[in-house]
């Protein structure tokens, strides 16, 4: 008897598999580049013109390596997670197919599932899938989120689904090295929410026993970071900010042609709407076309895993120094930047603030005072920014503070979650389908 967690996330997915004692194993894949055990949470399709129903679907970085061989023809899709609790995202076409948020997750699952082949070993009948607090968005529907889960995971061939908190899961995993009781608070910070959750555990007879006390989350993480970084070094290059000419008038060129950049995948969306028909005539009418043309070939060459990857070549240069050099070359584009840390963190002020806010929540959830924390575990990728950690340093004494596993410890934990005698004090079961019988 075994369980599995599946940590679906904004940017990497991880599963983790768990046998009744021992510690838990992560599933890899022999990808292209070598194996890995974080699957980056992407799709592509591709169709040749001449025979377009010779359609290949591909995830991961199987996905990433046939948009790089041919990005013009590729559509690449990212960070989808991020559309599941929104209900103004009812479905997009995909070379002349309707894909709703299930249709796509269904579709990445089953590829993981195929790619995993006998790391995977078959399915358990039982899956904990984990979620964040707070799902990503502006007015998010939970309800609709999770029904899309549901659709999605049994199409996967999972008979029962059950659903609990990602830093829950990461909490579970942390508790392994405790020796004594222990009021621990998770910090999980993804591509797009950052959650938290305060646990009580404490051993009874030689088990852990784990008590649930407050928790709170908020739907910002790394995606906005990187959006920040854009809006601020590259955006204006690409025409932001400049001005158009009509009928004798200066105008300002509009904000929303930028406003997709906050998402890879609607670079792509871009190329074939009525926004790029605008900016298209722009370049004859713009103040500075030189930038609108930067815009229009960013666009046409679909340079968005380009940019995506030279922001996070900064994220992470960054972290581990005072100052680090921007750089975005592709085509005929070329935006250099040398940048401060310190600029760096005043453009995500607003969602560090909101971060904060969210910490607090939860120590209120809990009524809890920072000093009756024992522990503090930060997990997940944006936990390595530093003004991030500041946060913590700032309520928590520095010897309570604990890193590490930052890829690992969700999915990890919710499958040695699975081994709980008790599994309903942790996670919930399927959400009603309303929505499963739509056409």
């Amino acid at each position: 008897m075994y369980s599995l967690g599946i940590d679906f996330g904004t940017t990497n997915t991880v599963l983790s598999l768990a046998e009744a004692s021992g510690p838990a194993r992560l599933v890899r894949f022999p990808a292209p580049e070598g194996e890995l055990f974080a699957f980056r949470s992407c799709l592509s399709f591709f169709a040749p013109a001449e025979r377009p129903s010779d359609r290949t679907v591909a995830a991961g970085p199987w996905a990433i390596e046939a948009y790089v061989e041919d990005p013009a023809e590729t559509r690449f899709i990212q960070s989808f997670k991020s559309f599941a609790a929104q209900e103004s995202f009812s479905e997009t076409q995909i070379l002349g197919r309707r894909y709703r948020f299930e249709d796509l997750l269904s579709t990445f699952l089953l590829k993981v599932r195929d790619y995993a082949g006998e790391a995977l070993g078959g399915l358990p009948e039982r899956v904990i899938v984990g979620r964040p607090v707070t799902f990503a968005g502006g007015s998010p529907k939970e309800s609709l989120a999770l029904e899309r889960y549901e659709i999605a995971f049994k199409r996967m061939g999972v008979k029962e689904v059950l659903y609990a908190y990602e830093p829950v899961g990461a909490a579970f995993f942390f508790a392994r090295e405790l020796d004594h009781d222990a009021t621990v608070l998770v910090g999980d910070f993804g591509g797009g929410t950052s959650d938290f959750s305060i646990i009580r555990f404490e051993r009874h007879a030689g088990e852990v026993r784990a008590i649930p006390l407050g928790r709170s989350g908020v739907g910002v993480a790394g995606d906005a970071f990187d959006y920040r970084i854009i809006d601020n070094l590259v955006s204006p290059q690409l025409g932001k900010g400049s001005d158009y000419t009509s009928f004798g008038k200066v105008l300002p060129v509009p904000n929303r042609y930028y406003a997709a950049f906050a998402r890879w995948d609607q670079l792509a969306l871009m190329r074939a709407g009525r926004d790029m028909r605008e900016i298209r005539r722009l370049v004859r009418d713009a103040v500075e076309p030189e930038k609108i043309g930067r815009l229009v070939e960013t666009l046409d060459e679909n340079y968005g895993y380009q940019l995506y990857r030279a922001v996070s070549r900064l994220k992470e240069a960054l972290s581990a120094g005072e100052a680090a050099e921007f750089r975005f070359e592709a085509g005929s584009i070329a935006i250099v930047h040398d940048v401060p840390r310190a600029r760096f963190e005043g453009w995500i002020a607003p969602e560090l603030a909101q971060i904060e806010a969210a910490v607090d929540r939860a120590l209120a959830d809990a009524n809890l005072p920072a000093e009756r924390i024992d522990r503090v575990f930060l997990t997940g990728g944006s936990s390595l920014v530093p003004a991030v950690r500041a946060i913590f340093h700032r309520r928590f004494d520095s010897g309570r503070i604990e890193t590490g596993a930052e890829l690992e410890s969700i999915a990890a934990g919710l499958a040695l979650m699975g081994r709980e005698r008790d599994l309903s004090r942790w996670t919930t079961g399927a959400p009603s389908l309303p929505y499963a019988n739509r056409p």
